[in-house]
């Protein structure tokens, strides 16, 4: 079983999961069109990795939001 290491980007890999399917998007698209590795965007949306500044920006910019409706999680 893998864990999360912590609930703030277990949070934030929701968040984007949310966003990607909500497009109908795969992880291959939007690991694509973020130009970041599709293990990378797995990896980010079940909260295993620290997600770096710049990839997030670049998911951002793959879903056409700004950076700080990325880290708002009223949803």
């Amino acid at each position: 079983m893998i864990i999360a290491k912590n609930k703030n980007l277990l949070e934030l890999g929701n968040k984007i999961r949310l966003e990607r399917m909500k497009r109908a998007m795969s992880q291959e698209k939007l690991a694509e069109l973020a130009n970041v590795s599709i293990r990378t965007i797995s990896d980010i949306e079940r909260g295993l990795t620290d997600i770096r500044y710049t990839n997030l920006l670049q998911i951002a910019t793959a879903f056409s939001l700004p950076l700080s409706e990325m880290v708002d999680f009223k949803f």
